[in-house]
Formats: C-alpha cells, structure tokens, sequence
C-alpha cells in the first residue's frame, strides 16, 4: 500500500492537500469568469454612455463661446459698456445720413434699418455668431453623427469621439476669438431660417476704434464708412426678397452634399489643410480639393454671389462715400492697404479658416462692379438686382464682358 501511494506522485493525490489545491484552481477560473464577465459589462455600459455622450453633438458650443470669449478680453482696445454706449449716438447720427443717400443712390427704399442697428463688444459678436454658427452646423449635424458615431460603434471609438469633439470645441473657440477681434460690422441675418426676418446691423466699436488707430485714420469717419459698406448689404437683401431664399438654397443644397461625403473627406483633409498652411498646392482652395466635380460648381456659384455682395458693398461704400465721409479716398487707399499686408499667422488662419476666400471675394466683386458701372452706369447697377437670371456667374465675375454681352448686348 505505501508503494502504491507513493508512485501517484506529487499532486496526485487524494489527500486533503490535494483536494484544497484542485479548490483553489477552480476558484481562480471561477473567479477569473466572474472578473471578464464584470469587465465586459462594465465596458458596455462604459461604451453606451460614451457613445450617448458623444452623440449629444460634434461641438460643445458653452465651451467653445468660453474659450473665444476668453480671447477677446485680451484683446487690445477693450471698452467698458458705459463707453459703447457713448459711441451708439454717433452711429445713430451717421446712419441717419447714409440711409436717404443709399436710397436716392441705388433706388428702393430701406424702411427700419436705422432701428435695427447698434453698437455690440466682442463679447456680444462671439455670442450671437455662437448663436449662428450651432444653427448651421445644426442642420447637417444628426447625419454627420451617424456616419462618425454609428450605433454600437463601441467604448474605444465614442472616446475618439469625444476626443475629437474637445478639440474642434477648442478650434472653433480659438476661430471666434480670432474673428472677434478682427470684424468691424456685420448685417447679421438668420440666412437658413424659415422665417424670412430683416437682419440687424451691428458695429464691433472696439475693433473699429483699433483698426482706425492702426491705419492713422480719423475715427468718426471710419466708423460711418463702415456703416455704409455694412448698410449696402441690407439694400441687398431687403429690397431684393428673392435673394435670401436663392441664396439660402444654394447654401442648404451645399451643406447636405458635404455632409454625405464627410467621411470621404476625411482621408485627404489634413494633407490638403497642411499645404494651405504653407502656400502651396495647385491653384485651388484646399476646401476645394475635398470636394467632387459637382460640390465644387456649387461651390464656386455661391462664392460668385458672394463676391458680388462684397464686391457690391466695397464699390458703394467708396462711391456714395465722396458725399457722406470726409477723407474717404486716403481712409479707402490705407484700409485697402491693410487687407494686402498680413503677418504669417494671419495669413495662416486666413487659409485655415477660408476667410482668404472672404478677401478674394473682395477683390474680384469690387473690381467686377467698377467695371461694369465704367460700362453701363446705373443701369448696370441695377440690372445686377432684377433677379436670380442677371447674377454673375463665375466664369463672369472673372471677365466682366461677358456678364454685359449677356444681360446688357450692346443696344439694348
């Protein structure tokens, strides 16, 4: 019998330290199970309320206004409420005079638009273009959650999500701030709301007061040069009603088709963005390059009639300006100046941000306007505004003679 025993051999055997040690092995599986079983849920449950929280949108928009807001109280220039109040009489005053000149100038009335006009901080710009900016990206916003956070997607990839969302909050913010320091005035109007409501007309004094100070320009009539560049783009829409659906359309019709290829996209947006960054590429915008044959005809007629709009203002400004702003010609000539000589990193976020197309839309829509008005005078003004048929294309924008050939032939 001892014989027998001893050849089982170590771990073999039946006695009581035998059976604590096969225990102990089915305890450590049995709780090995119990421990991935308990980790798998909770990485489901961890998984599910990372992907609700990344659904809950692309940007944290608080966030986003906290960072710009952060920025422009930074800035240089910056005033107290007291002392914008104080500046709301002058552009009172000037808007008195600009409205009845723009009438008699362009013909159509403008009823309210002084009403609607007043002075705004950085502050308040950074607020209501936050206000701007969460609507627009509001419309294509549910689709572009289902292609980046699909359900299911997971805890590893709703956590890049969330990732993703902190940093673009963190850019966008940094765009504001950036803007916010930089925009004289803005006709600001709901353009993809269904509710077709006149804009308003604000000035951001703090960077107006800058900017004069800056070129070496008196102030009050910069302030009223200003207010005529941003009261033409009232003309434009309120007494054309046509041009804010057509428009809005158009912009509508964009975001949709950019929205559906988003992921496509992606592939190629940052090497595309890192060419901008530093000059280089084949010609066209780096926007451009992430989109198809048809996004980019969209594309280019939108940015026509927003040159035209620009371009539109700038050539009025200068022009009913000889009457309203003493000094316009060198206030024109030291603004325009400015616009040609930016610094790398401006120049840099210009390209980042497309506000390099904003410029662009500048220079080409004043120069198209001054040629056709040399032509036709204020029958070629006007004709601009008939309707959806008489805007510019972009092939005409860049040669004016064609736009004349097409909707005023010679003799006509």
């Amino acid at each position: 019998m001892s014989n027998g025993a001893a050849s089982r051999g170590p771990g073999r055997g039946t006695g009581p330290s035998g059976g604590r040690s096969r225990r102990g092995r089915d305890l450590v599986i049995k709780t090995g199970f119990l421990v991935g079983a308990a980790v798998g849920a909770g990485m489901t449950i961890l998984g599910r309320r990372a992907e609700r929280s990344a659904r809950r949108g692309l940007i944290d928009w608080k966030t986003a206004e906290r960072v710009a807001v952060a920025r422009v109280r930074k800035a240089p220039g910056t005033l107290d409420p007291l002392e914008l109040r104080r500046a709301e009489p002058v552009y009172a005053a000037a808007m008195r005079d600009i409205v009845p000149a723009l009438q008699q100038a362009l013909g159509a009335e403008l009823p309210g638009v002084v009403e609607r006009s007043g002075v705004v901080s950085r502050e308040a710009w950074v607020h209501t273009n936050a206000g701007t900016f969460a609507k627009l990206i509001g419309k294509v916003e549910g689709e572009l959650l289902e292609q980046a956070i699909p359900p299911g997607v997971g805890l590893v990839k709703a956590t890049m999500a969330i990732a993703n969302r902190m940093i673009t909050t963190r850019q966008l913010g940094f765009l504001l701030g950036f803007m916010g320091q930089r925009v004289l005035g803005q006709y600001d109007m709901a353009l993809l709301s269904a509710e077709s409501t006149p804009g308003q007309l604000l000035f951001v004094d703090e960077n107006i007061r800058h900017a004069a100070s800056t070129l070496g320009v008196p102030l009050n009539p910069f302030r009223t040069w200003i207010a005529l560049h941003e009261t033409t783009h009232a003309f434009e829409f309120e007494a054309h009603p046509w041009l804010r659906p057509y428009l809005a359309a158009r912009l509508e019709r964009q975001l949709g088709s950019l929205s559906s290829s988003v992921t496509g996209m992606n592939r190629d947006a940052a090497g595309r963005l890192g060419k901008a960054l530093r000059g280089a590429g084949n010609g066209e915008h780096w926007m451009e390059g992430l989109m198809s044959d048809e996004q980019k005809r969209d594309f280019r007629e939108i940015q026509a009639v927003m040159s035209l709009l620009e371009g539109f203002g700038d050539f009025i400004m200068d022009e009913v300006g000889r009457d309203l702003v003493p000094e316009v010609e060198m206030i024109s000539g030291r603004f325009h100046e400015r616009r040609g000589h930016r610094s790398p990193f401006e120049r840099a976020m210009m390209r980042l941000t497309g506000m390099d197309l904003k410029m662009e839309q500048y220079r080409k829509g004043e120069e198209f306007v001054a040629a056709i008005a040399a032509e036709r005078g204020a029958e070629a003004l006007r004709s601009l505004w008939l309707g959806p048929e008489t805007l510019p294309t972009p092939e005409e924008i860049e040669s004016p003679s064609l736009w004349l050939v097409r909707v005023l032939p010679a003799g006509s």
